[in-house]
C-alpha cells in the first residue's frame, strides 16, 4: 500500500477544461473492471495510463488522472481486481483486498487489463505512457516491451528485481524491454534497496534500454504525496519530472 485515503496528488490548476467520471472496460478474456477517465476539452499530449498500486482504484488515482488532464493529458487509471470484486469499487472496505484478491492476480491477467486500458486512451490519438506506483510502477517497467505500444514508462517504487511470490522482475527481463523508462525510488524504500536499482540500471545499459533513474535521499516509499510535508521537495521535482517525461514522448 502507498497511500492513505487521504493522501493527495500535487495541486496546480491550469484552468483547461477536464471531463472525468468512472467507467468500466472489459478485458481481452472477459473480465470488466472498473476505470477512472479523465479527458482535456482539447488534447495537447501523451496519454497516460495510470497503474494502481497493490490496493487498486482509489480516490488517489483518480485525482491524479484529473490532474494529468489538467495538463492536456487524456488520463486513465484501472483496477486490478475485476476477477474477484467486479467491475465496482464501491464498498470496499479496510480489508480490501484479501487474500483471494491477490491470488486471482496473474501475469497474464494483468497485462490483458493493462493492454485493454492502454487501447481506450489510444482513443484519444498520439501517443501512450504508462505510470505506475508499487506494484504499479513495476508494472509499468514490464509495460516498456514493444508489445504494449508505448512511447514511454515511468515507475514510482516499483521493485524491479526478484520478488516473491511473483518471480523475476524487469531486470531480469531487460532483454524483453524497449521503450524508455523514467524510475523514481526514495531513499529510504526498504523494499526496494539502492543494489537493485542499479541492478535494473546496469541491465537495461546492458540491453541499449533508454532510462533514467532518481533516487530522492531519505524519502520514503509513498513519498509523491502533497500532504507530506516533510518530503515536499521530493515530490515537487517528481512531478515535474513526470510532466517533462510526457511532454518529451509526445
Amino acid at each position: 500500500m502507498c497511500y492513505d485515503a487521504d493522501a493527495t496528488p500535487p495541486i496546480d490548476p491550469t484552468g483547461v477544461p477536464v471531463t472525468s467520471g468512472r467507467i468500466t472496460l472489459t478485458s481481452t478474456g472477459g473480465t470488466r473492471f472498473a476505470a477512472f477517465l479523465a479527458a482535456p476539452e482539447r488534447p495537447s499530449g501523451a496519454g497516460v495510463v495510470v497503474i494502481p498500486d497493490n490496493r487498486g482504484l482509489s480516490p488517489f488515482y483518480e485525482s491524479l488522472a484529473v490532474r494529468l488532464a489538467e495538463h492536456g493529458h487524456p488520463a486513465l487509471a484501472y483496477d486490478h481486481f475485476g476477477r474477484t470484486a467486479g467491475p465496482s469499487t464501491e464498498g470496499r472496505g479496510e480489508g480490501f483486498p484479501a487474500m483471494e484478491d491477490f491470488v486471482a492476480l496473474s501475469r497474464d491477467g494483468m497485462y490483458d487489463d493493462m493492454a485493454a486500458a492502454i487501447d481506450r486512451v489510444r482513443e484519444f490519438g498520439g501517443v501512450q505512457v504508462a505510470l505506475g506506483f508499487c506494484m504499479g510502477g513495476r508494472l509499468a517497467f514490464f509495460a516498456s516491451q514493444p508489445r504494449f505500444g508505448l512511447a514511454g514508462v515511468i515507475g514510482f517504487y516499483g521493485a524491479p528485481g526478484i520478488a516473491p511470490p511473483y518471480g523475476p522482475g524487469p531486470a531480469q527481463q531487460a532483454a524483453d524491454l524497449g521503450a524508455p523508462i523514467l524510475g523514481l525510488f526514495g531513499g529510504a524504500d526498504e523494499g526496494i534497496p539502492a543494489s537493485e536499482v542499479a541492478a535494473f540500471g546496469e541491465a537495461l545499459t546492458a540491453e541499449g534500454v533508454e532510462h533514467e533513474f532518481v533516487t530522492y535521499p531519505g524519502a520514503p516509499h509513498g513519498f509523491f504525496d502533497t500532504g507530506d510535508g516533510e518530503h515536499a521537495e521530493a515530490c515537487a521535482d517528481a512531478w515535474r519530472r513526470v510532466l517533462a517525461f510526457l511532454e518529451n514522448a509526445d
